[in-house]
């Protein structure tokens, strides 16, 4: 029988889908599978419209022959005449599921997912001769498609019993770099079956080993489809676990279904701990994406922010813009769509989180509380900080717990002016602070700040109900009583110090916040020294440095022992002042320029 060729175009494209498309060869069945689901679609379809149509039970059918080394997908959908074949299959990238979209409009109970009529020829990827036997619904005539590629394709009448597609491959020989026999394995089969179309309406079967006997190998109705009230904990457990391979139950559970401009269905998981590797580049984010059940990214990243890149799930919609190989998106509209709705989503379900179980979200946010702040003082977070500012949680000095920036607000005194903070590598190192002492004594509260990023989180935030925030390492204090202005500024002593340190410091100065202690080291306007260890870590060609500004309690017998002995022993007075500097870098938490300088100097005061 002589061949006929495909237009040229279709060779190019032929050749493109071969070589080009498709990131994986696995993706054969999937396009074959979701085929055989469309063509049942529309059978389904004429059921429900047309009274007279006669069918059984609608199932797909996967089996192998080791020996004729094939592989058949089948189904007993709607069919296909000899023109059908010829614009189908003769014509790549002629769809009739898209031809038959345009013919019923848009219909929920119509959802068929092939757009470009590509999708069957993944399947020269692995097969070097492609035969089609199909018969349509309504004709008493079957016909036999075949090709062995971008030579060209027969079409010939055949015999076929019952309506439907049978779609058999013949795999190529195995070579050095490809093993197409792998597909030729009833478990490999049957494990992307699970992969990649295990939600597919229609029941797909293989045979089970029994004489005659088909077991069904697919879920066909994924949990996200039933409703909250419909599935247990324990369900959304094992699926949750099944999905994430973690050995612990979800802390949070969140359904999704929406109607309207997209539609689609979510099933979000907060984990109960944090995953290996997640604040490490290894640490894959992101959801499943499927189209009507069909697995199209296993690791979809845009369609949650990163900073909810500990969040779980799947999402499931019909209205996707599939690119050719259904592997990406044609465009993003879709996405950007879902992923601002599942973003309100998850911070809604966090919010019920802190109010209704305060002990489970601290849990939470011991996990996860880091990338909420980097959600406020991040790339975007401009855009949230309304959204993240009630979720943020911080140790607090007076209740020697953590609490919410609502929750210490509420607390403040009438006439307090600022929300102060102090930031440090533990609540102990930031407690033995000299700069808590006033504080404590007026009974104000102050927020201990040990993230790495609280100090960038709340410079982001600038307030918090018309409150600013105040470091009180960093600046004035301004109580409201004014006491802490009761001071000897000292200005000869101060200038002193500044000419014995010179550029070490850019300010010497009396301080207004010291109690017991002779000095402190506070920073001056711009960079804070916690900001300083931050880059520090960082490999910067230039070091960022925060000013150094040196606080003397003047009424302190070691600043009143130097400022004596500027008179008595001026040698002796600038060990003084040098011995200060050290030691305010070290209550600081800061290296010391010289640590062999600094203990020679207390040796010579001992001897």
């Amino acid at each position: 029988m002589p061949k006929k060729q495909f237009k040229a175009e279709s060779k190019r494209l032929l050749d493109l889908m071969i070589n080009s498309i498709y990131t994986h060869k696995e993706i054969f069945l999937r396009e074959l599978i979701s085929n055989a689901s469309d063509a049942i679609d529309k059978l389904h379809y004429l059921s429900l419209t047309d009274g007279g149509v006669e069918h059984g039970e609608f199932a797909i059918r996967v089996s192998f022959d080791k020996d004729a080394r094939t592989v058949t997908v089948s189904d007993n959908g709607v069919g296909m005449d000899r023109d059908e074949l010829e614009n189908n299959l003769g014509v790549i990238a002629a769809s009739g599921s898209y031809r038959f979209r345009q013919e019923v409009g848009e219909r929920d109970d119509v959802d068929v997912i092939g757009q470009f009529g590509v999708g069957f020829y993944a399947a020269f990827m692995v097969a070097d001769e492609i035969t089609v036997v199909t018969k349509k619904y309504g004709s008493g005539q079957a016909y036999r498609w075949q090709s062995s590629g971008a030579d060209g394709y027969t079409v010939a009448a055949c015999e076929k019993d019952g309506v439907g597609t049978d779609v058999v491959l013949r795999l190529k020989p195995d070579a050095a770099d490809e093993t197409y026999s792998e597909y030729l394995d009833g478990y490999r089969l049957r494990g992307l079956i699970k992969k990649y179309s295990d939600y597919v309406r229609y029941p797909i079967r293989m045979p089970s080993g029994a004489a005659e006997e088909w077991e069904t190998v697919n879920s066909m109705t994924p949990l996200w489809q039933r409703k909250r009230g419909e599935v247990t904990d324990e369900e959304y457990a094992k699926f949750y676990q099944g999905l994430t391979r973690d050995f612990e139950a979800p802390q949070r559970i969140v359904t999704v279904a929406t109607e309207g401009g997209v539609t689609y269905k979510a099933l979000l998981f907060v984990p109960a701990s944090k995953p290996m590797r997640f604040n490490t580049e290894a640490f894959e984010a992101g959801l499943q994406l499927y189209s009507a059940g069909v697995l199209i990214m296993d690791k979809c990243d845009a369609l949650l922010p990163d900073y909810l890149r500990f969040v779980r799930g799947v999402v499931d919609s019909p209205d996707l813009s599939l690119n050719i190989s259904r592997e990406l998106l044609q465009h993003d509209r879709q996405l950007r769509v879902i992923a601002k709705n599942l973003e309100k989503k998850v911070l809604a379900d966090l919010e019920k989180f802190l109010k209704d179980d305060r002990a489970g979200y601290e849990r939470f946010y011991a996990n996860f509380g880091r990338a909420l702040c980097y959600g406020v003082a991040g790339e975007g977070g401009e855009t949230r900080r309304d959204s993240l500012r009630d979720l943020l949680l911080f140790y607090s000095s007076a209740e020697r717990k953590l609490t919410s920036l609502r929750e210490y607000v509420d607390r403040m005194p009438e006439a307090q002016k600022y929300i102060y903070y102090a930031a440090g590598e533990s609540v102990a190192q930031i407690d033995a602070l000299p700069q808590t002492e006033l504080l404590k004594d007026r009974k104000y509260e102050v927020l201990y700040l040990t993230g790495d990023a609280d100090e960038f989180v709340l410079q982001a935030l600038q307030s918090y109900a018309d409150k600013p925030f105040r470091s009180i390492v960093d600046g004035d204090l301004e109580l409201p009583d004014a006491e802490d202005a009761a001071v000897e500024e000292k200005p000869e002593l101060m200038q002193f110090v500044k000419d014995t340190l010179g550029d070490k410091v850019k300010e010497v100065k009396a301080s207004r916040r010291l109690k017991t202690h002779p000095a402190c080291m506070a920073a001056g306007a711009g960079l804070s020294f916690e900001m300083e260890k931050y880059f520090k870590s960082f490999d910067l060609p230039q070091p960022m440095r925060a000013e150094r500004v040196l606080e003397l309690n003047t009424a302190h017998p070691a600043v009143l022992a130097m400022e004596a002995a500027m008179a008595a022993d001026r040698p002796k007075a600038e060990r003084y002042a040098r011995i200060l500097y050290d030691q305010a870098l070290l209550i600081a938490g800061l290296p010391l320029d010289d640590p062999s300088a600094y203990t020679d100097l207390i040796a010579e005061l001992m001897v």
